[in-house]
């Protein structure tokens, strides 16, 4: 048993008739984990849970405490149940996940500067995205303002020669096993300088 005092001590119940003492949790944390463990943006995890983005940001930063129908709405968008959610989790848990793309099945999508081909998309609440891109573009003036979004990127040359232009450094040129890590809410555009497209692997972390 804990060394806390007993007053300190949450009682939960299990649903069959036992309740087990926890020690009291930072909620805001928690909900935090349990939102990047599925993957999930605040956007995601609030719509989720119908609520607002901003209800959820202040829940996970301590900023406001949640009535119990807001508890509610988060273990639902959550998918577990309320005392779930103070719950500490698993020590020492080992996960299973694993998925399998052979070449050339991946899921594709298109724009008019991009061929993306999905890598990894039969697992559902990745914590990141991978996908092998083949880069139309040749210059800037094809892309409609800077491409950004939340998380961290990893670029890695596959063929050719590209070369990455971001909104606070010099265009760098990139050839065959070259690659690059960035912040992705900075300004960021990729084009193709090499007579064939280019292709690239990316991998997009999920915040």
């Amino acid at each position: 048993m804990s060394d806390l005092p007993q007053s300190s001590l949450i009682q939960l119940s299990r649903g069959n008739g036992e309740v087990e003492q926890v020690p009291p949790l930072d909620l805001g944390a928690r909900v935090r984990d349990l939102r990047k463990g599925r993957g999930w943006t605040l956007e995601q995890a609030a719509r989720q849970a119908g609520m607002a983005r901003s209800t959820l940001s202040k829940i996970e930063n301590g900023q406001m405490s949640p009535t119990y129908d807001a508890l509610k709405k988060l273990a639902g968008g959550l998918e577990i149940s309320v005392p779930q959610l103070f719950t500490p989790p698993s020590e020492g848990r080992t996960g299973g996940r694993m998925t399998l793309t052979r070449a050339g099945e991946g899921r594709a999508t298109a724009t008019i500067t991009y061929e993306h081909e999905l890598l990894g998309d039969a697992l559902l609440n990745k914590r990141m995205l991978p996908y092998r891109a083949r880069v139309r573009a040749r210059t800037m003036d094809e892309f409609d303002g800077w491409v950004r979004h939340d998380g961290e990127e990893f670029l890695y040359v596959l063929t050719g020669v590209v070369r990455l232009y971001t909104e606070f450094y010099e265009p760098a040129e990139l050839r065959r096993g070259d690659s690059a890590y960035y912040d992705a809410t900075m300004g960021h555009n990729v084009i193709s300088v090499s007579a064939d497209d280019a292709t690239i692997l990316w991998v997009t972390s999920l915040t």
